[in-house]
């Protein structure tokens, strides 16, 4: 190995092309992660703005404030609650964004780093895992579209009573038989796009985000004027106050409120872990800091707004607030209004749900068994959990299902591999990264026990075991009158609560563990190279 194994510019790591060349032969190298280079570190602040923007601006972000407009929260409130959940989460994304502009490194690398070589699979998965439930998710919305486009020639498929009951078990007792059936066909053709490629889709993605916007905008207009028809001017409708009935029966606005902030927290606990795979092509912290700073906050608000008016104003016209934007559908009569609408939303939620959902766990099953699993197989295995596990009737069925149950689960279980990542690189290891020991395997400082950092292992399941139980064994049930015990106050905090467990059970533990991994400032210099 060369005496320089790294350079380092303005702030900015790559390894040397010595380095680069003698680690190609590793079976822990390949090209895809291979840490970018200086000189590939192109994008801007408006760059990384955009990327957020599109991300930002989809059916389920609006179902946030909605759901909690359904658990009674008032509309200004539930703006808030999202708001404020997800400015708390852009400092966990802000902060392991760090290690992938410093030294290029996407997410896989940056779990070896912290898990081991080999452990690094446990957050791989995890993010996998809860892909394929996104996927699900966005198969769903993509699902009601395109029973609004079969609508247009088959008037059944707008039948807002033509449903079918579901099991006991899931999360609604009834699904539109329409949607359900635009499911399957959307989670169809999502296998048939991921499994053929995305180049023929190109032109999808280039109008499906600016029609979307306009959907947006167009749901807003709807909401207003249902709203106007009951007698209910644009500002009455977001100045009304909580219901406290339907607060009480759900355990109280405390419970309920912090238990939404905690969803709203984990709505992005998956791109707090790998965020690397982003700022890894920025041109500069600042750059990757300002950009995520108004890319994701404020279109996430826009959302939030639009959400919270739409579902008070269907609840103040209709009696019920509507979860669901894509139910507006049953409600238009105009057949080019639902053809364009609803054609904006399959283009949208297409390359959302190929881009994040699908591709990413295809490549994480595939990365587990690289010799058994090709990319196309982990297409096949990620759409079969979506349709038949991660079934979007539990998730997606009602704003309770989607907080309690999805969002802050899975946030719970995420939030502390967030924090012993933060831990292991800002306190820990200085910010100190030996990258080419990154693919050495055995033979490098960050293989720790046969592959597994145990301290992070450790810690990670320490954080989250107790507070996941409060919202899986001991649910609350409003019915017998008494409060949330401390274990459901845990779990409606969960993301916060198991966070903290993590970062600090690692921290102690890596006082006395795995101490060959940390890279003093004196190995640091010996192997970087100044320019």
């Amino acid at each position: 190995m060369a005496t320089y194994t790294q350079v380092e510019k303005n702030g900015l790591f790559e390894l040397t092309d010595a380095a680069r060349a003698e680690l190609a032969s590793s079976k822990y190298y390949n090209d895809d992660l291979a840490p970018t280079s200086v000189s590939q570190r192109t994008w801007t602040t408006y760059n990384i703005t955009m990327l957020w923007v599109g991300m930002s601006i989809c059916i389920p972000s609006l179902s946030l404030a909605s759901a909690l407009i359904g658990l009674g929260v008032s509309p200004w409130l539930s703006v808030i609650n999202v708001a404020l959940g997800n400015l708390i989460v852009l400092i966990p994304m802000q902060l392991n964004s760090h290690v992938g502009t410093k030294y290029g490194i996407p997410f896989p690398l940056f779990s070896r780093l912290t898990f081991g070589t080999v452990g690094a699979q446990v957050p791989a998965l995890l993010r996998a895992i809860v892909a394929c439930g996104w996927c699900s998710v966005q198969a769903y919305v993509g699902g009601g579209a395109v029973a609004a486009l079969i609508s247009i020639v088959a008037p059944k498929f707008k039948d807002a009573d033509w449903t079918t009951n579901l099991p006991s078990w899931v999360g609604m007792q009834t699904a539109n038989i329409g949607q359900v059936i635009g499911f399957f066909i959307f989670m169809a053709f999502i296998l048939w796009v991921a499994y053929n490629g995305m180049e023929n889709i190109k032109w999808v993605q280039n109008i499906g985000s600016p029609i979307l916007i306009v959907v947006m905008i167009a749901l807003l207009a709807w909401s207003a004027n249902l709203a106007g028809d009951a007698g209910y001017g644009f500002g009455d409708v977001m100045h009304q106050t909580n219901d406290p009935s339907v607060i009480a029966a759900s355990g109280g606005f405390a419970y309920i409120y912090m238990a939404g902030l905690t969803g709203n927290i984990a709505f992005w606990a998956t791109m707090a872990l790998n965020i690397p795979d982003f700022s890894r092509y920025a041109k500069s912290q600042k750059v990757q800091f300002a950009g995520q700073l108004i890319g994701m906050p404020l279109p996430m608000f826009g959302c939030a707004f639009i959400g919270a008016f739409f579902a008070q104003a269907t609840k103040l016209a209709m009696g019920t607030a509507l979860f669901d934007p894509t139910a507006v559908f049953y409600y238009v009569d105009n057949k080019l209004m639902v053809f364009v609408a609803a054609l904006g939303v399959v283009a949208a939620t297409i390359t959302t749900c190929v881009a994040a959902n699908v591709v990413a766990p295809a490549n994480g099953f595939s990365n587990m068994s690289p010799s058994k699993i090709s990319y196309k197989k982990g297409v096949v295995i990620t759409c079969i959990l979506a349709c038949f596990v991660l079934q979007p009737w539990w998730i997606f069925g009602t704003g309770a299902a989607y907080i309690f149950g999805w969002l802050n689960n899975y946030g719970t279980i995420l939030a502390p591999i967030a924090a012993i990542f933060i831990a292991d690189y800002f306190i820990c290891k200085k910010m100190r990264v030996d990258v080419a020991d990154l693919f050495k395997g055995k033979d490098g400082r960050y293989w720790y026990y046969s592959g597994w950092n145990l301290a992070a292992i450790i810690a990670w399941v320490a954080a989250w075991i107790i507070p996941i139980l409060g919202n899986t064994v001991f649910i609350f049930d409003p019915s017998t009158g008494v409060g949330p015990s401390f274990i459901q106050w845990m779990a409606a905090n969960g993301y916060l609560v198991s966070f903290a467990i993590g970062f600090v059970i690692y921290w102690i533990l890596m006082k006395g563990m795995a101490k060959n991994s940390f890279v003093t400032e004196e190995e640091h210099e010996a192997f970087t190279e100044r320019v």
